[in-house]
């Protein structure tokens, strides 16, 4: 077996992640890295301390939300955002990182990344939000569709 490339190891270690998430609909894993060391993780899921979606039910199915729209009726925080909240709870530094990520960032989470300084991006999923595509774009931050060797 072929020893994989970075940008592989670290979109398998998303899928890892992405394990943790206690999202009904979607299991998403990010991977915040720099100089090749992982920074911090995320997935998505309700706030510490707060009932899971696994517990109580999905709020956006109950109230029938399509994929993608009014992301704040949602009990759960993107894996991106837990991603970034890990980083700054314990004082990591990561401007000029990668997000790793399993779906492309909506736009709540695009605007977190550019902020923060993320300077690339390597997701495997599309997401239905183009504004995140055109803010993202527009910013600067380096995109890339991961796509897995042989595939």
């Amino acid at each position: 077996m072929p020893r994989p490339g970075w940008d592989e190891y670290f979109m398998e270690i998303t899928h890892l992640v992405a394990k943790r998430s206690t999202c009904l609909r979607r299991q998403v894993g990010a991977v915040l890295v720099k100089e090749k060391n992982i920074l911090a993780t995320g997935y998505n899921g309700a706030p510490s301390g707060v009932a899971h979606c696994l517990d109580v039910g999905c709020l956006r199915e109950q109230l029938n939300i399509p994929s993608g729209e009014r992301h704040e009726l949602c009990r759960g925080l993107h894996a991106e955002q837990n991603a970034i909240i890990q980083a700054a709870k314990h004082g990591t530094n990561i401007d000029g990182a990668t997000l790793y990520c399993t779906t492309m960032p909506c736009i709540i989470c695009s605007k977190m990344i550019i902020n923060a300084g993320i300077r690339r991006i390597v997701y495997e999923g599309g997401y239905p939000d183009e504004l995140a595509g055109e803010m993202i774009r527009a910013s600067g931050v380096q995109v890339e569709k991961f796509a897995a060797a042989g595939k």
